[in-house]
C-alpha cells in the first residue's frame, strides 16, 4: 500500500453535527478538514451527526482537501457503526479515519481489518488512510509500534490537552514546549522513522495571534509537518508558518534539476550541492517542499 504525498500544513476539526459548518470548512483555506464524531458531539446527538457528516461527504465540493473524519474510540458503542455507516455509503470521498484514546496497535488493527472487509465488500478501491491521535501517556509509550503496525497509517498527531490530563498536569500554557518536549520529540521519531507525517495539537486560544504563530514556529522547528487548527482564522499564520521560503523553493528546484541532470548524463544516484549529499532519499524531501509551494500558490512567485 503505497503512502500518499498528502500536504498537511493545516488541519481544520469541524463538528459533524453541523452540515453549515462542514460547508465552511470545505470552502477553507485548511489543506486537510476532519469532520469530527467524538468530542464534539453529545451522545444523543451521535446518530444524527454520522447522518449530517454522510449527507456533507456526498454533496460538499472540497476543492482538493484531504477529507477525513474522526471517529468515537473503539471501547465506545459508537465506534463500529462511525465506521462502518460512513464508509459504506461514501467512502471513496473519505481519504482517512482519525481514530483518538487509542492506547496501542491493537485498535488499529481492529479497524484496519474492518476497513478491508467493507473496501472489498463495496468495491472501494482508494484505500482508507489512518490517523492517530498520540493523547495519553499510554499511547506515547507504544507511539513507535502503534506508527508501524498498518500500512493505513498516515501520521501521528499529539494531543496536547488530554495529553495533559492523562499525566496530571495542571496547565498547558506558553510553556508547554519546554515541559512537554518529551512528548512531542518522542512522537515526532515515531512518526519520522515509519515515514508518517508528524501534526501538532491546538491552540486553544482562538484570538491570540501571536501565541499561534510562536506555537506553529516552534513546532515547525522541531519537524511537525502542520498543525490541528480549531477556527478558520487559524489558518492563514499557521499555513504561512509550515510554507517554504522562496529561498527554499529555488534551492529544491535547483537541487532537483542538478540530480536528474546527474542521473541522465551521468547515470550516477548521488552527487554533491552546497557540499550537501543528494540522493534519492534527499530528493524526495525536496519534492514534498514543491508540493507544499504548489498547494500554497507559492510556485508562480519565485
Amino acid at each position: 500500500m503505497e503512502r500518499q504525498p498528502f500536504v498537511r500544513r493545516t488541519e481544520l476539526i469541524t463538528p459533524a453535527h453541523s452540515l453549515k459548518m462542514m460547508a465552511k470548512a470545505a470552502a477553507s483555506e485548511a489543506d486537510e478538514v476532519i469532520f469530527d464524531l467524538e468530542d464534539a458531539v453529545a451522545p444523543r446527538m451521535k446518530e444524527e451527526a454520522r447522518r449530517a457528516l454522510i449527507e456533507a461527504l456526498r454533496t460538499l465540493d472540497f476543492q482538493g482537501k484531504v477529507v477525513a473524519y474522526r471517529i468515537n474510540g473503539v471501547k465506545t458503542q459508537y465506534a463500529y457503526r462511525d465506521i462502518i455507516e460512513v464508509i459504506e455509503a461514501a467512502g471513496e470521498t473519505v481519504d482517512g479515519i482519525v481514530l483518538p484514546k487509542s492506547e496501542g496497535p491493537e485498535d488499529i488493527f481492529f479497524i484496519d481489518r474492518l476497513l478491508t472487509q467493507i473496501e472489498a465488500a463495496h468495491g472501494i478501491h482508494k484505500p482508507i488512510r489512518l490517523e492517530v491521535l498520540i493523547e495519553t501517556a499510554a499511547a506515547l509509550l507504544q507511539a513507535t509500534e502503534i506508527a508501524r503496525c498498518s500500512p493505513r497509517m498516515s501520521s501521528l498527531i499529539f494531543g496536547p490537552v488530554d495529553y495533559a490530563a492523562s499525566i496530571g498536569a495542571r496547565e498547558i500554557g506558553q510553556e508547554q514546549f519546554l515541559y512537554f518536549h518529551y512528548p512531542r520529540a518522542h512522537l515526532l521519531a515515531a512518526a519520522k522513522a515509519a515515514g508518517l507525517d508528524a501534526i501538532e495539537g491546538i491552540t486553544l486560544d482562538v484570538r491570540d495571534r501571536e501565541r499561534l504563530v510562536a506555537d506553529s514556529k516552534r513546532a515547525a522547528a522541531m519537524g511537525f509537518d502542520g498543525k490541528w487548527v480549531i477556527h478558520p482564522d487559524q489558518i492563514g499564520p499557521v499555513n504561512d508558518t509550515f510554507s517554504p521560503s522562496k529561498e527554499e523553493i529555488a534551492r529544491a528546484r535547483r537541487i532537483i534539476e542538478a540530480y536528474r541532470k546527474a542521473c541522465e548524463e551521468e547515470r550516477i544516484g548521488a552527487i554533491m550541492v552546497d557540499d550537501q549529499l543528494v540522493d534519492e532519499a534527499v530528493i524526495k524531501l525536496e519534492e514534498r517542499k514543491l508540493l507544499i509551494a504548489k498547494r500554497a500558490g507559492l510556485l508562480n512567485n519565485t
